[in-house]
């Protein structure tokens, strides 16, 4: 397996499929890396000489990704905790954040249902 961004990315599938692996990278960004490395997409990763994966890698260490991305996403909900935003305030109790409904269905975010007291 290739190493990556401190990822071991699949070496079976495509380069523009394996480096979705990378938290922060998806399908376009992928191929946007494999382009800017000089990299056909279509290429398996076990394909790909020592020299093409220092260029993908090169090309994902200009990127933010994996730890410091998902710091930059925690310290940006935090913020909104702390300036007692609405977004803040639901993030802080648990809540869908987005102006889903509550009444019905956010079962996702608000967790199990509760059994009823009579």
């Amino acid at each position: 397996m290739a190493r990556i961004a401190g990822i071991n990315v699949p070496d079976n599938k495509q380069a523009g499929i394996s480096l979705t692996r990378i938290f922060g990278i998806g399908r376009s960004m992928a191929r946007k890396v494999c382009r800017d490395a000089g990299v056909d997409p279509a290429r398996k990763v076990a394909d790909l000489s020592e020299a093409d994966l220092d260029a993908v890698r090169g090309a994902v260490a200009e990127l933010i990704v994996e730890g410091n991305l998902r710091r930059q996403v925690n310290m940006n909900v935090k913020r909104l905790m702390d300036l007692g935003c609405y977004r803040g305030m639901r993030h802080r109790r648990g809540m869908p954040v987005r102006g889903q409904r509550t009444r019905t269905n956010a079962r996702t975010r608000r967790g199990p249902r509760r059994p009823v007291r009579k």
